[in-house]
């Protein structure tokens, strides 16, 4: 089985904590992505998705001048670059998100996606099985 580091991405744009949400969702449009990683100095301290900016932005009305802390997730699932792609795939599932950051020790080294098992060919069953929980869920409205 494959090792994260093997297939991560490694040049992931971030934002920092002195970035407000207008300036990530302008970032997301730009690179076309739904999640950027925050970090303070190149510690990983959180993450901002879509969903974050309309669940926790819009809707409890925090203008885009808000503190990128204000909307961020920051009880972050994350994984090794040494960890196998069937470790990730469980965390994937079990957690149900789309995308896990990579660090060594508190840094953020790279990210990597649903999209990313979904261009390789797994040969895990279970790998497999849990690619299909996680899409399936998220269609059914639990997206993360």
């Amino acid at each position: 089985m494959e090792r994260i580091r093997d297939i991560m991405t490694d040049e992931v744009e971030c934002c920092t904590l002195l970035d407000n949400v207008y300036e990530v969702a302008a970032k997301m449009k730009e690179l076309n992505v739904g999640a950027i990683p925050i970090v303070d100095q190149k510690k990983l301290v959180g993450m901002i998705t879509d969903r974050d900016i309309v669940i926790r932005g819009i809707a409890e009305r925090h203008p885009p001048s808000s503190k990128v802390e204000d909307i961020m997730s920051n009880n972050l699932i994350t994984i090794s670059p040494d960890a196998s792609s069937g470790e990730a795939v469980k965390l994937m599932a079990e957690h149900q998100i789309r995308r896990l950051p990579v660090v060594e020790g508190d840094e953020l080294i790279g990210i990597v996606s649903l999209g990313d098992f979904a261009i390789r060919e797994l040969t895990d069953d279970q790998a497999k099985q849990a690619l299909t929980e996680i899409s399936e869920s998220n269609y059914n409205g639990v997206q993360h």
